[in-house]
């Protein structure tokens, strides 16, 4: 009789591990696709010229939101799209390179992710998946801090916030070096036949490969340096756009934008802020195309060839890996959400007295005289392109304004979603989402519990957006209810959200400083205050956003306070660096 229970116990563990065994093979892989101040309508899902048509593949084949909302910055955005947290709670309250004086040694502004957060990568390598990271992290350089120690289990990572995509050497004098780390170990990037969208690619394929034999499903979080600057491609992806951008940006904002409107992205009543007179940057102001003489028309047409060619190359580099997962089987079991970071970067820090002569010293081609004409070089080793303001403009429409800005134009942003058989194909939302509603997402796909308010006997801020899932699979027609308020900030500019309406503050030379109201579903170009129509929704909103100042610790930047100023004297700061 023993031996006879002995025998069952042991059939029967066989069945539960290889049911266990069965549930996690069928567990989807999922892979984030992180563009870098990438406009709304660069792509051409969403009204762009540039030829994209892997991205818009995957907008073809799920659903592609047109009113998605990210942190206007960097690793603002990337703290809560690997946490699930607000910024300011995960240490992240300002971007570090534009710190305000008194917002150093504070609380929740340490300028990398604290130890109260935990990432979705750690959630779903202790339930059995693979994590791997390739690309820009910009979350913290420490042992501590390094992806290799926040839950990846195979990285190859950049540390800083940019840097060139040919060589290893900063892009911007705030950085004496870059650094790159392999599984938590400083590393040199090759002497050849780099170029960081091809080889953060390469190195994703090559970590899904070398795992894949065992069955588990993976995690790949590839987050590009595509499109920031240095604008920069291989030259045929930038000379396939020659003469695309002789008509200048004006001509390039109006037909995106009717092209917006022929895909229904946006409504056709929408119309474009033409004068961006908000602003009180002179480095943002725009010279209509008209004013430039023949050379400087020359030279800025080039510059948008630039941009479009590394956007170009960026997506050709994601068709390899979606034909990876074809030929490996994968493709109808993956989840692929793509998204960027921000909005358009309007800066232009070569022409900028500060940092002129860093940029001669550090690259051969870096302002309109460098290239005594002959323009063949931009984009190439030894050359530093941006596209500034004009370009930029065109990079958010229908939106206004820039990355740092809690205008539409530096916080909406293209988000797409692809999981064949689950989301069905073609659709499209027009109903607010926020970064944060990605982990609890990617968790509830995955099958992991969200992890409340301890981890490992830890402490923690629990992810608090929430899961998109059921309007991926049309379930329901919108993430947050419309009596839900969502805030926001950023280095003094400060927004709320609550169903159609966004209550929003751009300090000056930002913006007026002003709160306005707006209907962003209907208004994303933001040019309707309805602030005195609306009162009282007013009122209310900006009550729920100081409830968001004390329950997120924000600590408000001083008067006064210059980001692009500020950016300058933190240069020069032990303890940015």
């Amino acid at each position: 009789m023993k031996k006879l229970l002995k025998k069952s116990l042991a059939v029967l563990s066989v069945a539960i591990i290889s049911m266990s065994c069965s549930a996690a093979e069928n567990r989807p892989n999922v892979i984030i696709l992180l563009a870098d101040d990438m406009g709304f309508g660069d792509i051409g899902a969403f009204g762009s010229e540039i030829d994209t048509p892997h991205i818009d593949q995957l907008a073809r084949e799920g659903i592609h939101f047109t009113n998605f909302h990210v942190g206007a910055a960097c690793s603002p955005t990337r703290t809560m799209l690997m946490t699930g947290v607000d910024n300011h709670l995960a240490g992240m309250g300002n971007m570090l390179e534009i710190q305000a004086d008194n917002q150093f040694g504070k609380p929740d502004y340490e300028g990398h992710l604290n130890d109260k957060v935990v990432t979705v990568a750690s959630l779903l390598r202790d339930e059995g998946y693979h994590t791997y990271m390739a690309g820009k992290w910009h979350l913290g350089h420490t042992k501590e801090t390094l992806p290799h120690s926040q839950g990846f289990e195979k990285t190859f990572a950049l540390m800083e916030s940019g840097a060139d995509n040919w060589v290893e050497q900063p892009y911007a004098p705030m950085y004496k070096a870059v650094h790159y780390f392999e599984n938590g170990k400083p590393v040199k990037l090759p002497t050849e036949g780099y170029f960081s969208s091809d080889f953060y690619t390469q190195r994703i394929i090559g970590n899904i490969e070398a795992n894949r034999i065992d069955g588990k499903p993976f995690f790949a979080y590839v987050a590009y340096q595509a499109v920031h600057y240095p604008h920069q491609a291989p030259k045929q992806f930038i000379d396939k756009y020659n003469g695309v951008y002789d008509e200048g940006y004006e001509a390039l904002r109006k037909s995106r934008l009717e092209r917006q409107k022929e895909l229904g992205i946006i409504s056709k009543d929408v119309k474009l802020d033409e004068g961006l007179a908000k602003t009180t940057f002179e480095d943002y102001k725009i010279s209509p195309w008209d004013s430039l003489n023949d050379e400087e028309k020359k030279f800025n047409a080039r510059r948008m060839q630039t941009y479009a060619g590394m956007l170009d190359n960026m997506d050709s580099n994601i068709g390899k890996l979606l034909s990876y997962l074809e030929s490996i089987g994968e493709a109808e079991n993956t989840l692929i959400l793509f998204l960027s970071d921000n909005g358009a970067d309007p800066n232009q820090f070569p022409i900028t007295p500060e940092y002129r002569d860093w940029y001669k010293k550090m690259y051969q081609y870096s302002i309109m005289e460098d290239y005594k004409g002959d323009y063949s070089s931009m984009g190439q080793k030894g050359s530093f392109a941006d596209y500034g303001p004009g370009w930029a403009a065109a990079s958010v429409a229908p939106t206004s304004y820039f990355k740092t800005f809690s205008t539409e134009g530096g916080l909406r942003v293209p988000f797409i979603a692809k999981y064949p058989g689950k989301i069905a194909a073609g659709e499209s939302n027009n109903k607010f989402a926020f970064v944060k509603d990605i982990v609890p997402t990617v968790l509830e796909i995955a099958g992991v519990d969200n992890p409340g308010t301890a981890y490992k006997g830890k402490k923690i801020h629990a992810p608090d957006g929430k899961s998109m899932w059921s309007v991926l699979t049309s379930i329901k027609p919108q993430v947050h209810e419309d009596d839900e308020s969502i805030g926001y900030e950023l280095a003094g500019s400060s927004a709320v959200f609550r169903g159609k309406y966004k209550l929003v503050q751009n300090l000056p030379p930002k913006g007026t400083g002003q709160w306005e109201l707006y209907d962003i579903e209907s208004d994303p170009s933001e040019l309707h205050d309805l602030t005195n129509q609306k009162p009282k929704l007013a009122a209310e909103l900006l009550a729920a956003y100081q409830d968001y100042e004390k329950e997120n610790n924000v600590v408000p930047v001083p008067e006064g306070y210059n980001p692009f100023e500020q950016a300058i004297k933190n240069s020069k700061r032990k303890d940015v660096h």
